[in-house]
Parts: C-alpha cells; sequence; structure tokens
C-alpha cells in the first residue's frame, strides 16, 4: 500500500500542461453545447461520452508521469516499460477516442466550429486525403518505438531532463498520430481502406514483438543505468527480461482489438458492395445470348 500512497510528484510542467488542455477542452464542450442549445436541438449523448473519454485520456498520460508509477519507472525496467506503454498506447487512443479536436477548436476561435456540431459524425468527416502520410505515421511510430529502446537514449532519458520529455512528447504525438490514423477521430477519418490499416497495424505488432523477444531473450545487460537500481530481489537482466515480456503482452489486447474491428468493418464493406453488385446486375436488363437475325426484331 505504501508504494501506491509514497512517491507522488509535483512535476508542476506536467501538472500546468495537464489543468490546461483539461481546462480548454471543458470550456470548448460547454460551447459546442451552448451552439446546440441556441439552434434548439439537443445536446447529443457524444459529447458528454467523448468528452469522458478524453479526459481519462488525459488523466491517464498525466498519472503515468507523476504517480508512483513514474518514480519506480526510474529504478526499475519492467515500470518504465508499462508507463512507456501507457505513454504511447493507452493514453493517445482514450484521446483520439475522446474526439476533443472541435471542442479545442471551439476554445482557441469560438464559433469556429458552429457548422459541424449538429451534424452526424460521418457527415462532418473530413478525409485526411494523403495515404502516404497515414504510412509515414504508421512507419515514425515503429522506428520512434525502436530509436527510444535503444541502449543510448534509453540510458540518456533516465539522466538527463530534457531528453526524458523528449520521450514522453514523442510517444504522446505519435500514438495519438498513429491511432488517427488507425481508428480515426470525429471529424476526421483515415484516408487507408479498413484491410490496408490491418496491414499496418500487423507491420508495427511484427516490430514491437521483435523488439520485446530482444529484450526477454537477451542474455546481456543492455541498460546499464538501472544497475544502481533497487534489485535486492531480482538481478537487472531479469528486470530487463520481464520489461521485454510487458511490452510483448500487454501491447496486444489494444491492437486486437483494433485489428478485429477493423476486419469486421472491411467484411461489412465487402458484403455491402457484393449485394449492391448483385442489386446492379438484377435491375439491369439481361441482353439475349445469341444475336437476332438482320431484319428480325
Amino acid at each position: 500500500m505504501n508504494l501506491v500512497l509514497s512517491h507522488w510528484s509535483a512535476n508542476l510542467a506536467v501538472l500546468a500542461a495537464w489543468l490546461v488542455v483539461a481546462a480548454a477542452h471543458l470550456y470548448g464542450v460547454r460551447g459546442l453545447a451552448a451552439g446546440f442549445r441556441r439552434r434548439g436541438e439537443d445536446v447529443p449523448d457524444y459529447l458528454a461520452r467523448e468528452a469522458l473519454i478524453f479526459q481519462a485520456g488525459l488523466l491517464t498520460a498525466a498519472l503515468a508521469l507523476i504517480s508512483p508509477l513514474g518514480y519506480w519507472s526510474q529504478r526499475i525496467i519492467w515500470v518504465r516499460s508499462l508507463q512507456d506503454l501507457l505513454l504511447v498506447n493507452i493514453a493517445p487512443a482514450l484521446i483520439v477516442i475522446g474526439a476533443p479536436w472541435l471542442a479545442l477548436r471551439q476554445t482557441v476561435r469560438p464559433g469556429a466550429a458552429a457548422g459541424h456540431p449538429g451534424k452526424k459524425p460521418e457527415v462532418a468527416a473530413a478525409e485526411v486525403r494523403w495515404p502516404l502520410v497515414s504510412v509515414l505515421v504508421f512507419a515514425a511510430l515503429s522506428v520512434g518505438w525502436c530509436a527510444w529502446h535503444l541502449a543510448g537514449p534509453y540510458d540518456a532519458a533516465l539522466a538527463h531532463p530534457l531528453v526524458y520529455a523528449a520521450e514522453v512528447v514523442t510517444y504522446l504525438g505519435l500514438g495519438t498520430a498513429f491511432w488517427l490514423q488507425l481508428a480515426g477521430s470525429r471529424p476526421y477519418v483515415p484516408r487507408l481502406s479498413p484491410i490496408r490499416r490491418v496491414m499496418a497495424l500487423t507491420a508495427t505488432i511484427v516490430v514491437g514483438t521483435v523488439l520485446a523477444m530482444v529484450l526477454v531473450f537477451g542474455s546481456r545487460i543492455a541498460y546499464y543505468s538501472y544497475v544502481t537500481g533497487p534489485h535486492q530481489t531480482t538481478s537487472v537482466l531479469s528486470d530487463q527480461q520481464l520489461a521485454g515480456a510487458v511490452l510483448w503482452v500487454l501491447m496486444l489486447p489494444s491492437y486486437v482489438i483494433a485489428g478485429i474491428a477493423l476486419l469486421v468493418r472491411w467484411l461489412n464493406e465487402e458484403d455491402t458492395n457484393a449485394v449492391g453488385a448483385g442489386l446492379d446486375r438484377l435491375l439491369k436488363p439481361a441482353k439475349p445470348a445469341w444475336p437476332s437475325r438482320p431484319g428480325v426484331r
């Protein structure tokens, strides 16, 4: 119990960023709700639901840094792996599902989103028009994930606060961009088709699995900054191998759920296209199998 109640951080930069973004978002949500009421419309249920999910994502990111998880991540490798997954995977996923973009734009430019809130999400959606951007985002996440787990950057983030801040910003930024291209976030929808997003997600899982396997099956210490940590009950190498197992196992649930959802959507689209093609064939007059003789109609 002492591990939960002690070692909370009062990081002013993290607390300030969390409070500013959370307050700006809530103010924007309030503005969007007021816009519905001015038009005599009911406030849609999804507005409150998305606001709650986004705030949960912000809180997850903040707790990963200022809770005891942040303290022990500087001393135990597998705890840092858990923190990394929260910053690059869980928090960005909640942020994207929470779709805060119209609310934040409403805060910055009141009335700028007035034309969007009353529309259904699929009507208000604006496509990301460059498929290459989506591919680059998927690749950038894998490159950034592996780069920050190299021994040099990994140990440097432990020793230098600015490097650590850069790591956190990279994880949150690339994670949010990744989930934005993977799942979409009102009013934005991904340009890539569901099956292509599944392929990109599979490639991301493969890269993450290879990195985790290197740590799990490695027989040498990679992160020497943790040698002086509190490893009374386990060796540094065992801690490093456990960290790889955490990366390997805990990255899968959210990715598998997203992959299944995309596959279901792809199959539904294929069924819809097949039904549409069948109706076209039924409604189109059939041509005679044999050509008519000249002069015979």
